[in-house]
Parts: C-alpha cells; sequence; structure tokens
C-alpha cells in the first residue's frame, strides 16, 4: 500500500490534509521520500501508535516524539534482542544476528568494548588526509566524465573504502560485498518477497566474511578483522558466529549511514540554494552544517527494534510485554517540541541534539567517522562544483526500499564546470 496524501519531495505539505495513520508501509520507497507529514500526524495524535506492517512485523509500536524515543532507546526495560521474533532464520546466517546491536548487556558491553577503540575521535582524526585524498581522487574522476552518479560514484566509494581498508577487506571484494548488503538492508523491511530476494546475498554475505576471518587467522594484517580475531584467542569470549555478526554489522553500519548523509545531503543543499550559498561563504559552518543534515534528513529513519521485555506505559500508551518497539529517528529529529521550526533547514543550527545516531548504550560507535567522512565529502564537492545540479528532475528520483535506512538509489548530478 502506497502512502496516501504525501507530495513529493519538491512539494510542501500534505495534499488535503489526509494522511492515512491507520496503516503505512514505512520501508516503501513513496513512504521514504516524504515521511515527514505522516510522522507529524503521529506527534499530535498518536505518539505512541500501533500499526501493522507485515509478514514477521504484524504489530509494531511507533514512537514518535523526540522525548519519548529518547526515553525507549536509555530504558533497560527494553531488549535490542529480537532473535525470538525471527524463529525462521536460517541456520546458516543465524551470525548475523549475534551483533552488538541486537545484544543486551553484559554481551554488549562486552562486544562494544572490543571495537571502542577503533573509533575514538583520536584514531579517526588520523584518517582525515586518507579521506580527504579518497575524496579529491574521486572527483577528479567524476570531473573528467563531466558528471556523477553521486551515489555509485562518490557516497559509495567513500566510507566503502575506508571502512573496507579499516576491516582488511581486499579492494576487489568490496563493490561485491556492497550490492549483497544492499539487497540483505532491503530484506529488512517486514514483507515476505523483499526477504526471499535478500537470503541468496544472506548466505554469500555469511559465506565471504567467514573465509575472511579464516585467512586472516592464517595471515593476519594490520587491520581490525585481525584485532578481533586475536581478541578471541586471548579470552575475550569471541565467538566464531560473535566475530562473523562483529564484521558484518561494522561493515553494513560503518558506510550505509555516510552513504545517505552525503546523497541526500547534497540533494538537500541543492534544493535549498540560500543554505548552500551560506555554507560556501562560511569556512566555520562545515561541522554544525553537517550536524543540521543528520538532524534533517535522517540517514537512519529507524533505530534498530527495541522488544518490550514487561508491560511498559510510553506517554500514557500501554505497550504489552513482547511488542515490537520502533523509535522514529526521523520524527524525533523534526520533533517541534525539541527544535524551534523543525522543517527549516538551517546549517548554522544550535543547539543541535539530534537523534540520528541513536542513543543510550547503542549509540552508534561509528559516529565520529560517519561525522569526518561527511564533513570532508560534502565540503570537498561543492567547494569544489559550486554550481553543481541535479541532472534529472527532483521528483523522478528512486529512494530505496528498506525500513531502517532512508537514502536514494541513486542521485544524478551535472557538476556545472
Amino acid at each position: 500500500m502506497g502512502v496516501a496524501g504525501l507530495r513529493t519531495p519538491g512539494q510542501a505539505g500534505v495534499s488535503g490534509g489526509a494522511v492515512d495513520i491507520e496503516y503505512q508501509d514505512l520501508a516503501s520507497p513513496q513512504f521514504k521520500a516524504n515521511p515527514y507529514p505522516f510522522y507529524a500526524r503521529l506527534r499530535a495524535e498518536s505518539p505512541v501508535h500501533r500499526m501493522k506492517q507485515s509478514f514477521w512485523l504484524p504489530t509494531v509500536w511507533v514512537v514518535s516524539r523526540y522525548a519519548d524515543v529518547l526515553a525507549v532507546l536509555k530504558d533497560d526495560r527494553f531488549s535490542n534482542d529480537f532473535t525470538s521474533k525471527m524463529p525462521w532464520t536460517p541456520r546458516s546466517t543465524r551470525a548475523l544476528t549475534h551483533t552488538m546491536l541486537n545484544r543486551d548487556p553484559p554481551d554488549h558491553t562486552r562486544l562494544r568494548a572490543l571495537v571502542n577503540k577503533a573509533f575514538t575521535p583520536r584514531v579517526v582524526e588520523a584518517m582525515r588526509t586518507r579521506v580527504q585524498a579518497l575524496c579529491n581522487d574521486l572527483l577528479d574522476a567524476a570531473e573528467a566524465r563531466g558528471g556523477v552518479g553521486l551515489v555509485r560514484d562518490y557516497a559509495l566509494p567513500v566510507p566503502l573504502t575506508i571502512i573496507s581498508e579499516l576491516l582488511g577487506v581486499p579492494r576487489e571484494d568490496r563493490q561485491q560485498f556492497a550490492g549483497w548488503s544492499k539487497k540483505v538492508a532491503a530484506g529488512t523491511s517486514g514483507n515476505l518477497v523483499d526477504l526471499l530476494l535478500g537470503q541468496p546475498a544472506l548466505f554469500r554475505s555469511v559465506r565471504y566474511l567467514r573465509k575472511l576471518i579464516a585467512r586472516r587467522r592464517e595471515e593476519p594484517g594490520d587491520d581490525l578483522v585481525t584485532a578481533l580475531v586475536e581478541a578471541e584467542e586471548a579470552g575475550d569470549r569471541l565467538s566464531e558466529d560473535e566475530l562473523v555478526g562483529m564484521v558484518a554489522l561494522l561493515l553494513l553500519a560503518g558506510y550505509e549511514t555516510t552513504i545517505n548523509l552525503v546523497a541526500v545531503g547534497t540533494l538537500t543543499l541543492v534544493q535549498h540554494p540560500a543554505e548552500r550559498a551560506r555554507l560556501l561563504a562560511e569556512a566555520d559552518l562545515v561541522e554544525p552544517a553537517v550536524e543540521e543534515l543528520l538532524r534533517y534528513t535522517s540517514p537512519a529513519d529507524i533505530a534498530a527494534f527495541r522488544i518490550a521485555r514487561e508491560d511498559v506505559t510510553v506517554a500514557g500508551t500501554a505497550i504489552p510485554r513482547g511488542a515490537i518497539v520502533l523509535c522514529a529517528l526521523s520524527s524525533a529529529n523534526r520533533d517541534e517540541r525539541q527544535f524551534p521550526d523543525p522543517d527549516r533547514l538551517d546549517l548554522g543550527r544550535d543547539p543541535n541534539r539530534h537523534l540520528a545516531f541513536g542513543g543510550g548504550p547503542h549509540f552508534c560507535v561509528g559516529a565520529p567517522l560517519a561525522r569526518l567522512e561527511g564533513q570532508i565529502a560534502l565540503s570537498t564537492l561543492f567547494r569544489r562544483f559550486p554550481n553543481l545540479r541535479l541532472g534529472v528532475p527532483a521528483e523522478s528520483l528512486r529512494w530505496r526500499r528498506a525500513l531502517i535506512f532512508r537514502g536514494l538509489d541513486e542521485l544524478p548530478i551535472e557538476l556545472g564546470t
């Protein structure tokens, strides 16, 4: 089912004032194009809203207000372990559920401690030169062509290259893994067809990661996969399945947010010429600009699922034990109770305590890296090509089908050199 009453991204408001809140396919491309009227109505009328999705998400509770979303993300009465809701997961791919994203303390604490040191601000800052050189090289190639598919040629290669180098994924395997990951992400939509179409990619991903880990056992390198293997062998109780799940999570989460930040951030700046000119004119605006783009575009639309451990009341609504709760980050980041004039793009917004990276114990471990990549990729792109423009009408852009992420399939750009 489509999203009733929503207009295209180039249009403001809600057609006829009608938004169907009884059912929305939260993973559909039509919804991802403009989820904000739906979320605005939820915040106003039903801030904790029970609704049906499909297949393994038959009923969910969508939490839409900033304060409530943050409270749920911090509340240990909600569990991240949703494996009980996925009894049909094949044994061969079950390792992908052994990640810190869907584990609770103490397992979550133990797993997170193993990778925290790889993403500290100091370590990430040391990557600045490499990220800048990579952006320069990619834009050199784009200039030679005269145009660019921004996702394929820039927004994807930057974070995919960096996280792959960090983990030790060979260059020749990176695009293949990215293709699998895209299909896996689409398979989380809750739709049976998407799930089935994603299964071959799941099998191939797990098989590939097991081989990569085995290779690092035999031929250690100066990379994070080797460090994780050695941590396991040092007695940190990282099982084989946990190793596979950890590497898969770091690869996927290591570039998905940045892809969407750079691509949708570029679209947003093109559609807001005054703020784009402001970014070019004010050299010290890059960091707050990226924070505002994170808030305004919400590269992750919905946080990882939470399961109520017990009966819980949120914003006056009773959520029963075992219920699946979706925290709508896109909605929280547009909540008028938290952000003055939330639908206005303001690159200098301060304060800007957005929830683009979640909150609580599961706050995104890769946030410092995503911020650095976004700052360098966007500032380099617009300073080098200040006259860039869309290569197609905005209403013809295709949005990806996925529940958690919000991103574009592609963004054709004319560089305007």
